[in-house]
């Protein structure tokens, strides 16, 4: 930058041999340098985006929902049970993730799954980042479940209305339970794309199909972590609410899917499928809370190959 203003000077001066209008130009010309210049070495740089810190679920029906999520995060002692601010309730893991759960009696949106948390490096950098590139945000003040000295969150909405928040949280090691993906129906991939992969730098992890040469779930993994979101691809616009109850769905990590199988039967849950292998080519179990959404227990690695597209990212550890 200061070799460009020398040379500015240098050119601001009367030069011999060269006609006015010529040095008026080179002189223009220059000024759009230093400023272009100016501007880029301006740019925020983004700061790491983490990982999942939490995911907020809706709930018509709060004592049922506290059970069905109590059994499950006993899957993963040690776990702590809190209150926070009324109407709200939440279980919190080991990795200092957390889901919550928001009564909201008899006429609940169709996407019950209200919003996504992800932890990140320095949130007043995120905001510089959401502002240079003209993401319009809320910043919201207010204790926050599984991480209790934290009180700031940026909340943004992606190109399709998802709630996507930011929030200033430590991440500890990997625990034997852990939320590592959470997906929701997409209509327009190429827009959400560009929001999640160019604006926030999310990477493709995997992608897959039903059907091999069908492309119906696209996993986009955070920039600086193992977790992911997924793309819930060619789902019917007039898709009923149990359908759109296994699509925006959770996934919780486990060491051995067989073994929380058995582990959840044995505490009295009924299973609605046996554990199976996924065309991802790993171990996966599929529960529904009591608003239909799909809870995913899934293993952290895979044990075969995938169908469809290789992993491109690195896999989540226990």
């Amino acid at each position: 930058m200061l070799s460009l203003l020398r040379t500015l000077r240098n050119y601001s001066r009367p030069r011999r041999g060269l006609p006015s209008r010529a040095q008026r130009g080179i002189c223009f010309f220059l000024v759009v340098l230093v400023f272009s210049s100016a501007s880029a070495s301006a740019q925020t740089k983004r700061p790491k985006i983490l990982g999942i810190n939490e995911v907020q679920i809706a709930s018509t029906n709060p004592e049922a929902t506290t059970v069905f999520y109590g059994k499950l995060a006993e899957l993963g002692k040690p776990c702590d049970w809190c209150e926070i601010p009324p109407g709200f309730s939440a279980v919190s893991f080991p990795s200092r993730q957390g889901l919550d759960f928001l009564p909201l009696g008899d006429k609940p949106p169709k996407d019950l799954l209200l919003s996504i948390r992800f932890a990140v490096e320095d949130l007043k950098t995120m905001k510089h980042w959401l502002k240079d590139h003209n993401l319009p945000f809320d910043e919201v003040y207010g204790p926050v479940s599984s991480v209790p000295h934290a009180f700031d969150t940026l909340s943004v909405r992606d190109p399709e209305g998802h709630q996507i928040d930011f929030i200033r949280a430590l991440r500890e090691p990997r625990a034997r339970l852990s939320v590592i993906h959470a997906g929701f129906v997409v209509k327009d991939r190429a827009a959400m794309e560009h929001f999640y992969k160019d604006i926030l730098g999310f990477h493709v992890y995997w992608q897959g199909g039903m059907r091999d040469g069908d492309t119906d779930w696209v996993d986009l993994q955070v920039p600086d972590g193992t977790d992911w979101i997924e793309f819930m691809l060619n789902v019917p616009e007039n898709a009923d609410k149990q359908t759109l109850g296994i699509m925006n769905h959770i996934a919780l990590g486990v060491s051995d899917v067989r073994a929380a199988a058995k582990e959840l039967e044995s505490k009295g849950m009924k299973l609605p499928e046996p554990p199976e292998i996924g065309r991802d080519g790993k171990w996966q179990l599929n529960l529904y809370d009591p608003d239909g959404t799909r809870i995913e227990l899934m293993e952290f690695t895979p044990v075969q190959p995938p169908c469809c597209s290789p992993y491109t990212g690195p896999h989540p550890q226990p």
